[in-house]
């Protein structure tokens, strides 16, 4: 158990609250990796019936958990995560019975509370219930699985897609199936979660390249590719963590040189991306057929949940058949797809709601630069971080912030570095100007006054 006292002692010993962040970091074991993933040998130990049973609150990571909550209480930081909405989560969401203007959801176009899709998601079940209640290989198919697999496949102009039921799963499951140990694979070093699990479970040699550099990339596929007779580039459309833009002009130039496949990760890129929100290759004029694989997922723009794959028949086919997060998990439920399948109708029918995105995005990075914020390499296309620095003065921000009627997340290492904490915002197309601009100029003030005495909680 740990001791109050003692991680008092250790923060203050070292000076600083930013120093005392990365003490928390390294005492949690995170340590950041980088380049080629290769396996160690882990130091032999015997078990010893005579000691107690492993213990869960023995492990490193629920060490690392109680460390960051003491220091939240050290702080008087409330814990920002896991809270409870207690309403549709949109512009405004509700709180402990109050009311919050909302820029930590994912709803970039205003649909998750649209009444046709709300209907389309009933009468779904009205007609074929809650589940499926079976993988789609088992239980078969419904019409309205095909429906949206072909409206997502012309949406990209490729000739297919499938659906999962998780976008985390939907990286993990194609990546690993795909690739084998004879391969290898290059992604970018602020690659999403899923797309680095699906690497490692893959067993390819697999190198980082520095975020969105071209040269980089080009020389680790000058020095690798000619020992392996297939090789993947992955990357992302639209950087959820700084909100910057894949260089995709250069991906796919170097993935046609080199003879590679390229995977786009386009589950931020979807609906926000490109003059009518087909993603990065109408944001940059590119041809989609020339991405070899187009991932998204269904759970942002589209106020559904699960991923999808986008591609060649062939791809999708093979995953259809062979992909463990298709093959061996239950199918996307009725009401899920319906909601998807109504949701990117409406945003063929409605670009002015990708319109309206773009405008309150670059409204809102334009504001946060004046106003003298560190916003990194956002380009304002629905998220923007506010860079502040170490964990607890991003926590002590969102507390504030919160106290202020406005909801905002922390993002902490080791997430991102572990000076490089921050709020992040999701701007959507119905926040108002007016939400845009108190939001900031609140943010300004909030980050001013770190240093004097917090303002009174809000009682919850």
């Amino acid at each position: 158990m740990l001791k109050r006292s003692a991680v008092r002692a250790a923060i203050y010993a070292r000076g600083t609250i930013g120093e005392a962040a990365g003490a928390v970091a390294v005492a949690c074991g995170a340590v950041p990796t980088a380049g080629r993933f290769v396996s160690s040998q882990p130091k032999r130990v015997v078990y010893d019936p005579a000691e107690a049973a492993p213990s869960f609150a023995d492990l490193p990571l629920y060490r690392g958990i109680l460390k960051h909550k003491e220091i939240g209480r050290l702080f008087d930081i409330d814990d920002p995560f896991y809270r409870c909405h207690q309403a549709r989560n949109g512009v405004t969401t509700q709180i402990a019975g109050k009311n919050y203007v909302n820029f930590a959801s994912y709803d970039y176009l205003g649909l998750n509370q649209h009444p046709a899709i709300v209907e389309a998601a009933k009468t779904a079940i009205d007609n074929l219930g809650t589940s499926v209640s079976a993988s789609r290989i088992v239980a078969g198919e419904r019409t309205i699985h095909g429906a949206l697999e072909r409206s997502l496949a012309d949406f990209y102009g490729v000739e297919a897609a499938i659906t999962f039921v998780s976008g985390h799963a939907t990286n993990v499951s194609t990546i690993s199936t795909l690739m084998t140990a004879d391969d290898l694979i290059l992604y970018d070093d602020l690659s999403h979660n899923s797309l680095i699990v699906g690497v490692r479970l893959s067993g390819a040699t697999a190198y980082a390249f520095k975020h969105n550099d071209a040269e980089a990339l080009e020389a680790l596929l000058l020095e690798h590719r000619p020992f392996h007779k297939r090789a993947l580039i992955v990357a992302e459309g639209l950087y959820s963590m700084d909100g910057d833009v894949g260089d995709l002009p250069s991906l796919v130039a170097l993935k046609e040189k080199y003879g590679a496949w390229l995977m786009i990760d386009e589950a931020h890129g979807l609906g926000v991306l490109g003059e009518t929100g087909r993603g990065s290759a109408e944001h940059y004029d590119i041809d989609p057929k020339r991405v070899d694989i187009w991932m998204g997922t269904l759970s942002k723009a589209l106020a559904s949940c699960g991923g999808y794959i986008a591609g060649r028949q062939e791809l999708i086919d093979i995953l259809k058949y062979q992909a463990p997060g298709l093959v061996y998990s239950v199918g996307l439920s009725p009401p899920l797809t319906a909601a998807a399948t109504r949701s990117l109708e409406l945003l063929k029918a409605e670009p002015e709601r990708v319109a309206r995105l773009r405008s309150n995005g670059k409204l809102f990075l334009s504001l946060a630069r004046a106003a003298g914020m560190d916003t990194a390499t956002s380009e304002g296309h629905a998220v923007v971080s506010v860079i502040v620095g170490d964990l607890v003065n991003a926590g002590r921000l969102a507390d504030r912030m919160l106290a202020r009627g406005i909801n905002v997340l922390p993002i902490i290492y080791p997430a991102v570095p572990i000076k490089a904490a921050r709020l992040r915002f999701f701007i959507t197309s119905e926040h108002t100007p007016t939400q845009i601009r108190e939001a900031v100029r609140t943010m300004r003030e909030e980050m001013d006054g770190l240093g004097k005495r917090p303002r009174q909680k809000q009682a919850a």
